[in-house]
């Protein structure tokens, strides 16, 4: 019995964890099938590379691209647009040497109170790596980073 509630739980927190598998055109296509079924057989050759053109519909940008870390609304040239903004991350490392009494205790090297250490630091800067701009619900210009 143990086991199985054990097995129950495990399961149960597995399903409240987000994959960590990198997003591609293909689990996507695989996810939305109506969405791809819908596309011409050349945005479909694009969407599957995992590309985008000129004139392709907002799903297609989904299947091919994923979703954007945001979306901005607007007008262009007296259309309504959207623009979407894909995130790529820079890892940046410094060094640096951290101390301080705690409130309690033996710190890390067995002084009372005390805790210090000095040791790289990596911290992920978002940056826009892509961009889409539709208008009227179509690709109109887009343009990423290489």
């Amino acid at each position: 019995m143990k086991k199985l509630m054990a097995i129950s739980c495990f399961g149960l927190l597995m399903g409240m964890v987000p994959s960590c598998a990198p997003s591609t055109p293909q689990t996507r296509i695989q996810k939305h099938p109506q969405d791809y079924a819908k596309l011409s057989e050349k945005h479909k050759e694009w969407v599957a590379r995992g590309e985008i053109a000129k004139g392709m519909s907002q799903e297609a940008v989904l299947l091919a691209w994923g979703s954007p870390a945001t979306r901005i609304e607007g007008l262009r040239n007296g259309k309504f647009s959207e623009r979407w903004n894909y995130e790529g991350r820079q890892a940046v490392t410094h060094h640096h040497f951290f101390g301080g009494y705690t409130s309690g205790g033996y710190g890390r090297y067995g002084y009372p109170g005390y805790n210090a250490g000095f040791g790289p630091e990596v911290t992920y800067i978002p940056y826009v790596s892509a961009s889409v701009w539709f208008v009227d619900g179509r690709v109109d210009e887009w343009e990423r980073q290489r």
